[in-house]
């Protein structure tokens, strides 16, 4: 146990909130510890040690912040009551049984988003953090039971989040994952959280909170992705599952398989990317919806064309354009409205660039611009522009890569997107060794000065 740092007048004002004595509170953490199967013996005498300013150890600050988030109603992290998490870097790493601890978790991440600019920043992807969400979530599906009718909560209340929703997930399309992740981080925890301690996700408006939760937990984990932020994005990701299972939308849950797919492949973890895919459309195996199966089959084909599966990956790709053919945009939710021909598109184009296939990359690339048009999704046009120079240079078209190399970079610098700017990067390292040629060497000098001005933001 730590030494004493002084009163924690926190700990005390949570006490004097909930009205439980200090004998209370050691039977609820003793109670709490052996149902997680920590071994704990708290008594009255080692709350007032607590209170008086000594630090438990590990896990008991975020036992305590479960117990008075659930008494009191609202989130309360562990810095809420004067005490740290047992390691910071480890916050919303943990698929939790609890909801509490999952709302927690997203609290305390959406807090470091906000205050600490530098937290994460340069955090790793835990491949063996992403295995277990994964399997909880499909095991959980598997045996889920459908939701009954009425709620606390009403559903106006939800649909004014879930317009808030569209709005932020507007802005992250057309103006890059940087642009409002924090704006968003600061709704999530203050409006939305607090909520889902009144919402009962067994009826259907509590459910459709969840569900909205959950829905905005996602995009923040997309959108720290987008602002080189892996570490954050995991972590969200993780949390979003959690929710997801929640809420009983199974659909949305593959669709967070997905952007965890996404996050892998990003960071050429590609059997990652494959095994989490694969697990999303295992779990629609009771409730098919051809939207989040049609990326990840999309998914699943690049990881398959990475690892040099190309009869698989052209097979994921067929699958993926059949399923397609079966959304209906027009009921879609609004997670689901992205999900379309501009990023389905850009995704087989992805595909066929990992197999060194030109043609049928720029084919797709260029379906994905002109799906695009009048969409104003730059980020994705970027992309799209780095693709078609990718497949000139596999066909040794250097002066049809140089133009779209220079279009990839004048959408770029409009945006803030990591993604755009690591294409850019990769651009600036193909295209190097035709340097001897003046047109490609002002294309080089031109990359560096971009990503010289990106890395000093």
């Amino acid at each position: 146990m730590a030494a004493s740092q002084g009163a924690n007048l926190q700990m005390e004002e949570m006490c004097a909130r909930t009205g439980w004595s200090r004998k209370e509170l050691a039977r609820r953490v003793n109670q709490r510890a052996r149902a997680r199967g920590v071994p704990l013996n708290a008594d009255a005498s080692r709350i007032r040690h607590w209170l008086a300013g000594q630090h438990p150890q590990p896990p008991v600050p975020e036992l305590l912040s479960e117990l008075f988030s659930e008494e009191l109603g609202y989130p309360i992290t562990p810095t809420d009551i004067g005490l740290e998490a047992t390691d910071e870097h480890e916050v919303g790493l943990r698929y939790s049984e609890s909801i509490t601890a999952t709302v927690v978790a997203v609290a305390e991440l959406g807090r470091y988003d906000v205050r600490r600019s530098g937290f994460l920043r340069h955090g790793m992807f835990l491949i063996a953090a992403a295995a277990v969400p994964s399997r909880d979530w499909l095991l959980a599906v598997l045996d889920a039971t459908e939701r009954r009718p009425g709620s606390r909560i009403g559903l106006a209340q939800v649909g004014v989040i879930r317009d808030t929703f569209a709005a932020f997930h507007e802005a992250d399309a057309v103006h890059g994952g940087g642009h409002a992740r924090q704006a968003l981080a600061e709704y999530l925890t203050s409006r939305v959280l607090p909520l889902l301690h009144d919402a009962d996700p067994d009826r259907e408006a509590g459910a459709a909170l969840f569900a909205a939760a959950s829905e905005q937990t996602d995009l923040l984990g997309w959108m720290a992705l987008d602002d080189d932020r892996p570490a954050f994005s995991q972590r969200y990701l993780i949390q979003a599952l959690r929710l997801a299972q929640e809420s009983g939308d199974i659909a949305f849950g593959a669709q967070v398989l997905a952007d965890m797919s996404s996050l892998a492949y990003m960071l050429n973890y590609p059997r990652e990317a494959l095994k989490l895919a694969a697990t999303g459309r295992h779990g629609m195996a009771r409730a098919y919806n051809p939207a989040p199966a049609a990326r990840l089959l999309a998914l699943e084909a690049k990881a398959h064309a990475v690892l040099g599966d190309s009869k698989a990956a052209a097979q994921a790709v067929v699958e993926s354009e059949r399923a397609f053919e079966r959304i209906d945009t027009e009921s879609g939710p609004e997670w689901a409205r992205f999900i379309d021909s501009t990023t389905l598109n850009a995704l087989w184009a992805d595909t066929f660039v990992e197999l060194g296939r030109p043609v049928e990359a720029a084919r797709f690339a260029r379906r994905s611009i002109s799906a695009a048009n009048g969409q104003n999704r730059a980020p994705c046009d970027a992309r799209n522009y780095a693709k078609l120079s990718r497949a000139a240079l596999i066909r040794r078209d250097l002066d049809a890569a140089l133009h779209a190399a220079h279009r990839a970079v004048d959408l770029s610098t409009t945006v803030q997107s990591s993604r755009c700017i690591a294409a850019v990067r990769d651009l600036q390292s193909r295209i190097s060794p035709y340097r001897t040629i003046a047109s490609a060497r002002d294309f080089t000098d031109r990359a560096h000065e971009v990503l010289t001005r990106a890395s000093l933001n």
